[in-house]
């Protein structure tokens, strides 16, 4: 399957939540490194971020551009309340070898009305 048609699919999940259809998209020792947070190493904790996350905040994500070259696609989405970001995904075997996305946690924090860490 091509990296490309992944990250659509990787889309078409997260906007339904579904974070054992999401978890199954990566490699069984996938990293996933948020800019925000430490990198997750392994499917069962990328399985667990992604059930955190949706059980404390209303996410969704709106396809801005999806690009490819080789093994890679870059994603550029923005969120209904304008919070953007792009993420990186290296795709082997049809799988998510590694994740790494950047947005701002600030913006996010305050829009979902969740506590700012001091």
């Amino acid at each position: 399957m091509d990296p490309k048609d992944i990250v659509i699919h990787w889309v078409e999940l997260f906007n339904k939540q579904d974070a054992n259809g999401l978890a199954e998209l990566y490699h069984e020792d996938a990293i996933n490194h948020q800019v925000a947070f430490d990198p997750l190493e392994g499917r069962e904790a990328i399985r667990q971020m992604f059930k955190d996350e949706f059980a404390s905040a209303d996410m969704s994500c709106i396809v801005e551009n999806i690009f490819q070259d080789g093994e890679w696609a870059m994603l550029e989405w923005k969120d209904p309340l304008g919070l953007r970001g792009c993420g990186f995904f290296h795709i082997v075997g049809d799988k998510i070898r590694f994740q790494r996305g950047y947005w701002d946690r600030l913006s996010f924090l305050k829009q979902q009305g969740l506590p700012i860490p001091d």
